[in-house]
């Protein structure tokens, strides 16, 4: 079984923010796969397939900054290594619409990311990282990364969600690698 994360923050407040992308696309993939997200205490569960690969679906966790705990505890109740799980969340490194996997690696100076690696003590897991560009100059990163989308990048989100679902489904049936190969290049983003 695999699972798959998206990352962001509870709450009306934060559903169309920019640093909850992560969340957008597992709602997204959930719905595309036929997979129904209950409650399930502060977080949203649903299982179901890729194919066929058994999938876990959680998202958000609690606070985007403590998600390593509760992560943690949904491997543990699953009994899922952290090498089956992919984690999906934004980075404001990477411009806008631009995706990026990774096998394994450190937080990037993402928080949620830091509390992950801290509560599972490996780098070993997948990142799907989804790009949602710089805040302009003077302006407080946390400020942008918790403002919703601007109107230009609501109009890209849904084929940029669509592309994060189709990779994740690469990983699944095909593996990182190729996941990788087909996705990070930004020729196959065009």
């Amino acid at each position: 079984m695999w699972i798959v994360v998206g990352l962001g923050n509870p709450g009306t407040r934060y559903a169309t923010t920019r640093h909850n992308v992560g969340a957008l696309a597992l709602k997204r993939a959930a719905a595309s796969w036929s997979i129904p997200l209950r409650q399930a205490g502060a977080r949203m569960v649903g299982e179901g397939s890729i194919g066929s690969n058994r999938v876990l679906l959680a998202g958000p966790l609690g606070w985007m900054n403590e998600s390593g705990p509760p992560l943690r505890a949904l491997l543990n109740d699953y009994q899922i290594s952290p090498d089956r799980l992919i984690v999906i969340h934004d980075d404001l490194d990477m411009e806008f619409g631009r995706l990026r996997l990774r096998r394994a690696g450190g937080s990037g100076g993402h928080n949620g990311l830091k509390s992950i690696l801290q509560s599972l003590g490996t780098p070993e897991f997948c990142r799907l990282k989804i790009g949602i560009g710089r805040p302009a100059p003077g302006q407080d990163s946390a400020d942008y990364v918790l403002e919703p989308f601007s109107d230009e990048e609501t109009e890209r989100l849904p084929d940029i969600l669509d592309r994060a679902i189709r990779a994740v489904e690469c990983v699944v049936a095909e593996g990182i690698e190729a996941a990788m190969n087909r996705f990070n290049p930004l020729a196959s983003e065009a």
